[in-house]
């Protein structure tokens, strides 16, 4: 028992000065602010009681490290590493859709390198940084402070949260400093960490305050294994060939790549890496290039494309996987090299140019450009929804909640007509990145006119080189080669993030996308590589208004596969008869009919079902929950309960409308079988329905929810789950009644109460871990930890 006194001692010391209520001159205390290393001395490894790999961060990551590990980060608190807490907490907002003029950025890892530099930006510190003392480094640490105060005021144990708790997407944080502690544990009481959530239990505390109090020492990273460092080694040089097309072809995958978490097949599945530019050679430390975009100019000196080790803690939100093997440097080499091109010169660092790939580009064969994309399609649409950025408002608000995505066939159309086409209209696929973060406020409408205008020009492109009346068929289907399951996809939109997987999941959605190379490309240089978080509104509002067009041409090019007499009405389904004022004229009335052939009036399902015979094991698994279209829907490979668990579950799939009013966007339901390894994990998501997302305003008042839609899932879709069922098996029935006929609030307290886990409940965090580790167990090398920033509180 001893050992918990610690903690309780400081909890009735910090209660006290609580009543006094005036500020502490911490300073004169504990002497001036002064940065120090973390790392810890062999003397002192032998000296400490607490290790921060084996002790430490495994509580940081499973309770801190799920709501700071992002842009969207608390004070931009990261939590997923020692660097991050050294670096400390900041007032400076990074989502910032009004101002001005753009932000420095204050990217961890890149835009500052010691904690003197992060200070001189404005992060004050959340450890003690003045006189070494084990009083001061717990009294003069805001980080104990916060997990102290939440034990002197710990929240509710049942029932919703009041509003004293501030759980609005947008709302304000207070961020304080050592000095603004006193008036904030005066002002918020209850705001201590977890914050809104329950405290840490005793023992994670006694060791969280022990570690602060031993001067939070980390010890050095475990070095590379000789099999990385050799992987490493072996990429880094291929990457820096010497050629012109060796140097233009890996500019190209670089500006691709560089925002994911490379791995090299086989590797350890915690063992990523990011590709990065470097003043420095391979073999030499690195000192990256910190420039906003992966196009911006590196500067006159020489550089060097390096691998530099992910040390932070992986989260599911920004992480997505691109993977490097003996296979894929072949794939490069058929795709690049081995193909007769010439590259004549390599394209400058203007933003004009470096900006828009099809014009920096030119030279690499368009054909090759597009199978490289296709190669890991999943990996370049989840580009657009992932990543640091972790709030995507710029693209998901341009999405339905539910639709599948198709890719257009590489080479069945003459690729020199569609290379000479690009050339001639390059100009007008320009994209707001090439003002950089100079565009203005109303810039937008220059970019949304180039996008218009090449909708038309492709129109007429397509008029001009389809035979006689004969338009799009099934061939023009990329088929994946029959076997990679890129090439059909799943997006699923949770308001400000969206998820990507594998496979044409749930019932027939209400539209779909057929992307095309400039589509593809464009979606990247848009919202990943062109794209800056700290940019001024004019780039923000730019970045949304044409993501409207690209959803748009891929939305045509579906169109152009349904027969032409029902394009307008299928069309006007979409958008309720109303175009909005920031979308094109619909351009979809080329003259060609579709070789499509058609049994039915139910043209949208019979399309995707003749697409998926076209691809065969590329369109992946059957969804049997969600699509049954015969009497015994069984899954393969899964045992009696899970079958019996997944015929309870369609029942809930067919829910519809109001019947869903109880369920938030994406929750997690957690089937006890008896036996808890063999308990069961479905994602149910609601498909919000809106009769146009044709304008950025007022999105709510455009919502429909007699027309929404439950997709049910076995494992895992999201990183934001927003809640967490527990239903016993045998109490599957009682949930799915409770569900469709939820609706008053005596209703909905009975239905979280008897199958939800509250904010409230302390089985809360029991049940995160529980679904992180399965979430690991199921998905590997992707999985990451799931993010509880938008658990709702119901």
């Amino acid at each position: 028992m001893m050992k918990y006194l610690i903690p309780l001692v400081l909890l009735i010391i910090s209660g006290c000065a609580s009543v006094l209520y005036k500020t502490t001159d911490y300073a004169a205390l504990y002497g001036p602010s002064a940065p120090k290393t973390r790392l810890i001395t062999p003397n002192e490894r032998l000296a400490s009681s607490v290790s921060f790999s084996k002790d430490v961060k495994p509580i940081l990551d499973s309770r801190c490290v799920v709501c700071h590990g992002c842009y969207d980060a608390p004070c931009q608190l990261k939590l997923g590493s020692i660097d991050g807490i050294d670096r400390g907490a900041s007032k400076q907002v990074v989502y910032d859709f009004a101002r001005l003029k753009a932000a420095d950025p204050t990217r961890l890892f890149v835009d500052a390198q010691d904690t003197a530099a992060w200070r001189k930006k404005g992060f004050h510190s959340v450890l003690n940084e003045r006189n070494d003392s084990k009083d001061a480094n717990l009294d003069n640490s805001v980080l104990a402070k916060l997990i102290q105060l939440k034990r002197l005021n710990p929240q509710p144990v049942a029932g919703k949260l009041s509003n004293d708790y501030d759980l609005g997407f947008d709302h304000s944080l207070e961020c304080p400093n050592m000095d603004e502690f006193t008036q904030y544990q005066h002002q918020h009481p209850n705001w201590g960490m977890p914050y809104a959530m329950p405290g840490l239990s005793l023992k994670e505390e006694n060791i969280i305050l022990r570690w602060l109090e031993q001067g939070a020492k980390v010890e050095p990273l475990e070095p590379l294994s000789n099999q990385a460092i050799n992987a490493v080694k072996k990429w880094e040089n291929y990457f820096n060939g010497s050629s012109l097309k060796q140097k233009l072809v890996f500019r190209y995958l670089y500006e691709h790549l560089f925002i994911g978490h490379i791995h090299f097949k086989g590797h350890p599945d915690n063992e990523f890496f990011q590709w990065v530019r470097s003043k420095t050679p391979s073999g030499q430390p690195i000192v990256e290039i910190n420039t906003i975009r992966p196009y911006d100019n590196p500067g006159p000196d020489p550089f060097y494309y390096r691998l530099k080790r992910v040390t932070e803690t992986i989260v599911d939100k920004n992480h997505f996987v691109y993977e490097l093997s003996h296979d894929k440097m072949k794939r490069y080499e058929a795709l690049f090299f081995t193909t007769p091109f010439e590259v004549t010169d390599l394209p400058d660092y203007k933003a004009e140019i470096a900006a828009n790939p099809f014009r920096a580009f030119h030279q690499i064969p368009l054909t090759a450009r597009y199978k490289f994309l296709l190669d890991d399609a999943y990996y370049f649409v989840s580009g657009f929804i992932k990543g640091p950025v972790c709030r995507g408002e710029a693209a998901t608000g341009s999405i339905r909640d539910h639709f599948w995505v198709v890719f257009n066939q590489p080479g069945q159309m003459d690729p020199e007509k569609v290379s000479k086409a690009l050339a001639e209209n390059n100009q007008i696929l320009g994209l707001p990145g090439e003002e950089s973060d100079g565009i203005g406020l109303f810039g937008w409408s220059k970019y949304d006119e180039f996008g218009k205008q090449y909708l038309y020009r492709k129109n007429e492109f397509y008029e001009q080189v389809l035979p006689g009346s004969q338009g799009f068929g099934l061939n023009n289907i990329w088929d994946g080669e029959g076997q990679n399951t890129n090439a059909a996809l799943t997006v699923f939109r949770h308001f400000d993030s969206a998820t990507v997987t594998k496979g044409l999941v749930g019932d027939t959605p209400h539209t779909g996308w057929v992307v095309d190379y400039p589509i593809l490309e464009r979606l990247h240089y848009l919202l990943v590589a062109g794209y800056n978080v700290y940019g001024t509104a004019g780039h923000q509002l730019a970045s949304r208004t044409y993501m409207d067009i690209l959803r748009q041409d891929a939305e045509n090019n579906f169109l152009r596969f349904m027969p032409a007499m029902q394009r307008q009405v299928i069309y006007d389904s979409w958008y309720m008869g109303s175009k909005g004022m920031l979308t094109a004229d619909p351009l979809f009335n080329i003259d060609h009919e579709t070789t499509v052939q058609y049994q039915t009036t139910d043209y949208k399902k019979e399309f995707f079902d003749q697409v998926r015979l076209r691809l065969g094991n590329a369109a992946g698994l059957a969804d049997t929950i969600n699509r049954c279209e015969q009497a015994d829907c069984v899954r393969t490979g899964v045992n009696a309960v899970q079958r019996s668990v997944d015929s309870q579950l369609r029942q809930l799939a067919r829910l519809k409308g109001l019947e869903l009013s109880a369920l938030p966007e994406m929750s997690l339901l957690r089937v006890k079988t008896g036996e808890p390894q063999g308990d069961l994990v479905y994602t149910l998501i609601v498909n919000r329905a809106y009769s146009s997302l044709s304008r950025i305003l007022f999105q709510d008042s455009r919502r429909v929810p007699e027309y929404d839609t439950l997709t049910v899932v076995s494992g895992f879709i999201g990183s934001y789950p927003n809640f967490f069922f527990s239903v016993d098996k045998n109490r599957l029935g009682e949930f799915i009644q409770m569900t469709r006929t939820t609706r008053t609030e005596a209703d909905r307290e009975k239905f979280y109460s008897d199958m939800g886990i509250r904010r409230t409940n302390s089985a809360i965090w029991p049940y995160s871990d529980w679904f992180n580790r399965e979430h690991r167990k199921e998905r590997g090398l992707e999985a990451g930890l799931l993010d509880m920033n938008r658990y709702h509180n119901l």
